[in-house]
């Protein structure tokens, strides 16, 4: 839902695809995804950045690092670019046959019917990649839960690092790498099949 507006937006703006606004939204994949998750935790702990405004503002300051809601930003932050980049390739591809849209308006479509009708399925491919995109990372992680939940929220991917590194119980480890592969070969299987030609690779 946050993804496909900003697509529409990288579209609209009429710059290509190597123009600036997309330039400026992939920049932040070029650093390392784990400065990047410490620069949230700065930003989120006790003295950190929001809480700092907040007192120069004389206002009380927020529980929000350590919390599920700082695993979800964090996660959001790092994956979106995977979700957005091939829902605007999808849709730069809808684009350069504008005759589409074109016959729509004429044939008396509103934009939002333009929008539901024929912009939205015609970008099911990216959507669908994008989702496997996202899905495959955000279901191994545990650098994010654990820094920005401080190790107090556990995700998938921290109960595997942990039967490997702490409980020593590599067999437990091994079945639930084992599940996870399954879930992600089911993703990839479902994506073949949503986007046959390849339509919402960055390609």
């Amino acid at each position: 839902m946050i993804a496909f507006p900003l697509a529409l937006i990288l579209k609209g703006s009429k710059l290509g695809r190597q123009g600036f606004m997309v330039f400026i939204f992939i920049l932040p994949m070029w650093m390392n995804f784990l400065l990047r998750t410490m620069a949230w935790q700065v930003i989120l702990e006790k003295g950190g950045l929001i809480n700092g405004l907040l007192g120069l503002l004389h206002l009380p300051p927020l529980a929000l690092i350590n919390t599920p809601a700082a695993i979800v930003l964090g996660m959001v932050y790092d994956f979106l670019p995977f979700m957005v980049l091939p829902i605007y390739n999808s849709l730069v591809k809808v684009g350069q046959d504008d005759h589409i849209i074109e016959a729509a308006y004429d044939l008396g479509a509103t934009k939002r019917k333009v929008l539901t009708d024929i912009l939205l399925p015609l970008s099911i491919p990216g959507i669908a990649s994008g989702v496997t995109m996202v899905f495959v990372p955000s279901l191994t992680t545990f650098v994010i839960s654990n820094m920005l939940g401080g190790g107090k929220i556990n995700l998938i991917g921290n109960i595997i690092e942990q039967e490997f590194t702490t409980s020593s119980n590599w067999n437990l480890g091994s079945g639930l790498s084992l599940v996870m592969m399954v879930f992600i070969v089911i993703s990839m299987a479902a994506l073949s099949k949503l986007d046959k030609n390849g339509e919402g690779t960055l390609i």
